[in-house]
């Protein structure tokens, strides 16, 4: 990643020194004895052994502290909290909750959740099922009554379940949502539903066979949210409470939006890629199920150690061991009841990411073993930093898996690589505006940039073959080419890509 050296803001190497000093002022420096030097000696090891989560094999070690990553990436804020031996080992801030401010970001600030809100709003079904008000395999028409899920086609043989919305293989449509900004329309949840003005999203609708494949819906979060309003007869931040935040001790958490005025002093202002506060300081999202949330690492670990505790048979505030068992089986891959899995038997992880306008967050949890962490951050370009700090956690408290592993590559020649080359069109982003990646060379390396989805940098891709790439970030992009040689598509991950002409 290339040092941006003209932000607008601070000079890298000036804001690595307040993030260094920040540190300090909040202990990380203090000198220590026993129990207490050694649980520090480890977090500073963290937090100076940030790495790529893929190596090159052969190429020496690179290592940054997170100062250096935050600076280099124009993040101002960042808050985590790591989970050890079944409890929380540590949790600590790092930088200022908004930038050209002095306002630190502490344990207890304020960060949108994003997408992490729709995992706790599943745990809020998955709590009414536990208590047999509602089933998995029902519709969700059986339950609505202020607002009914259309029928069409695609449902002619199969229906739409919350099992099936909860695992993202509903057939619902809507990935995700761009929010509003203070000042604008905020829509009603049944303009949303309806895709009607204000809302800024299509209807949500059922467009493929429900089942048949899964496919990450933002807006079956929105039907789960009416849903759970219309059996509860609550408000959806009140019902919320009730069923999830109180019972699993998440007490500074609220899916009020938007956040309320006397609590904006707690909540971190989200920043672009550049490192500049984004418009109104945060989005707005009446879509509460799918990215309202406002929470904290800590308050997110104590959610993930609750499930935990619910699937190792121990006494949980929230729902049994057979409940917690469904939700952490996969339904459709790679998702089990409202989080994404991954591993089996002592490796078993659930985990969920987050993705709002500047904002960036991901939780992760091994229950076998009662180790993971919660990391939250105020940029754009914080996902990078998520990843490096992901990998030294999992290196430092010896998880079952994400730890750094080693990738061979191999050479290819120029035609090769010349053949891979050019931009290609993925599908639309949550405003429905185009979204390419592009992929370039220079000299016989080859890079790729993501456009239409935020703020992403340019980074590299190493041939594991001639048409399987890698990024130091675990990202596999595969190639398929036509019989002159020349690639015609790829796949990212789990999305494809078509090249234009």
């Amino acid at each position: 990643m290339h040092r941006n050296r003209e932000c607008a803001y601070l000079s890298a190497k000036n804001l690595a020194s307040i993030l260094i000093m920040l540190l300090a002022v909040a202990g990380f420096a203090k000198p220590q004895t026993g129990r207490e030097a050694s649980k520090e000696a480890t977090i500073e090891r963290v937090l100076t052994g940030l790495r790529t989560p893929i190596a090159i094999k052969g190429q020496p070690p690179v290592r940054w502290t997170l100062a250096e990553r935050m600076a280099d990436s124009h993040v101002p804020g960042l808050s985590i909290a790591v989970i050890d031996d079944g409890k929380i080992a540590w949790a600590r801030g790092f930088g200022v909750r908004e930038a050209g401010t002095s306002e630190p970001v502490t344990p207890s600030t304020l960060f949108e959740a994003q997408s992490i809100s729709k995992a706790v709003a599943a745990t809020a079904t998955l709590v009414l099922v536990n208590s047999g008000r509602l089933s998995l395999d029902e519709s969700p028409n059986t339950y609505l009554k202020s607002w009914k899920l259309p029928n069409n086609e695609y449902q002619t043989h199969e229906k739409v379940t919350l099992r099936r919305i909860l695992s993202h293989s509903s057939g619902l449509n809507v990935g995700g949502f761009t929010g509003y900004r203070t000042g604008e329309a905020i829509p009603t949840l049944l303009q949303i539903l309806n895709g009607e003005k204000p809302a800024n999203n299509p209807p949500i609708r059922v467009d493929f066979t429900p089942g048949s494949r899964s496919r990450y819906s933002g807006g079956g979060a929105v039907v789960m949210q009416q849903l759970l309003i219309d059996v509860t007869g609550q408000p959806f931040p009140a019902l919320m409470k009730w069923l999830v935040l109180g019972p699993a001790g998440m007490t500074l958490s609220s899916y009020e939006q938007p956040l309320p005025e006397a609590r904006w002093s707690e909540g971190a202002s989200g920043h672009d890629g550049t490192g500049a506060v984004i418009k109104g300081k945060w989005p707005i999202h009446p879509e509460m199920a799918a990215g309202g949330l406002w929470t904290t690492p800590t308050d997110l670990a104590r959610w993930a150690l609750e499930i935990t505790k619910a699937w190792t048979g121990d006494a949980s505030k929230l729902f049994s061991k057979s409940i917690a068992t469904e939700m952490l089986t996969v339904q459709k891959a790679p998702y089990g009841l409202g989080v994404e899995l991954a591993g089996t038997a002592q490796s078993l992880e659930f985990s969920h990411g987050g993705s709002n306008s500047g904002f960036r967050a991901f939780v992760v949890m091994f229950p076998a073993v009662g180790k993971g962490a919660v990391i939250m951050a105020n940029g754009d370009r914080a996902d990078f930093i998520i990843g490096n700090l992901i990998t030294s956690i999992a290196s430092e408290y010896h998880w079952p898996a994400r730890m750094q592993t080693e990738r061979e590559v191999v050479s290819l020649n120029n035609a090769q690589l010349d053949a891979l080359v050019g931009v290609y069109s993925l599908p639309p982003g949550p405003s429905r505006a185009p979204v390419t990646y592009e992929v370039t060379r220079e000299g016989n390396r080859l890079f790729t940039e993501l456009k239409g989805l935020g703020s992403y940098p340019k980074g590299e891709i190493f041939p594991a073959s001639a048409t399987s790439f890698f990024s130091l970030v675990g990202l596999d992009v595969n190639f398929t080419l036509d019989r002159s040689g020349r690639a015609t598509r790829l796949k990212m991950g789990e999305i494809m890509g078509i090249r234009k002409p």
